[in-house]
């Protein structure tokens, strides 16, 4: 409720309406009076998403919003977000995760803080992969097996 207590015109019964709405939405109004030492760290990201909610935002930056969450739960954020694309709201979402990346209308690819096409990230990718594979080649042959650990 605290970052709406900074809104022109919205009184404590709103706020309140719309922090019990956004808490239901994410399944975390049951928790309502807990604090943040008092949740795992799945439901802290839930109130997270709820907290970014009540704002109604024109444009979300969403920084890996499924990153501690259960596959479900993750579903269920995901979801939530397209509802807020679908009623207008741009959301600009950073994840590793290729199944969320799919929800994306455009995806933007970063390889070492650069921003690449896929087809080059793919490039890289495979070139990485390959000095890597040279580099735990080269050590097992100095050190043997244990060098590098079991694979």
């Amino acid at each position: 409720e605290l970052p709406l207590t900074y809104r022109d015109g919205l009184g404590k019964g709103e706020r309140r309406e719309r922090v019990q709405n956004a808490l239901e939405r994410v399944g975390m109004a049951h928790r309502l009076k807990h604090y943040p030492s008092q949740l795992s760290g799945g439901q802290q990201q839930r109130v997270a998403v709820a907290r970014a909610l009540v704002g109604e935002p024109s444009i979300l930056l969403a920084d890996e919003p499924t990153g501690n969450l259960d596959s479900k739960n993750g579903e269920a954020v995901m979801a939530l977000l397209d509802e807020l694309h679908q009623a207008g709201s741009t959301i600009c979402m950073v994840t590793h995760d290729p199944r969320y990346a799919d929800f994306a209308d455009r995806k933007v690819f970063m390889f070492d803080g650069r921003v690449v096409d896929e087809d080059t990230l793919h490039r890289l990718r495979q070139e990485e992969d390959a000095r890597l594979d040279e580099q735990i080649a080269k050590a097992r042959d100095r050190g043997g097996r244990d060098a590098v650990g079991a694979a």
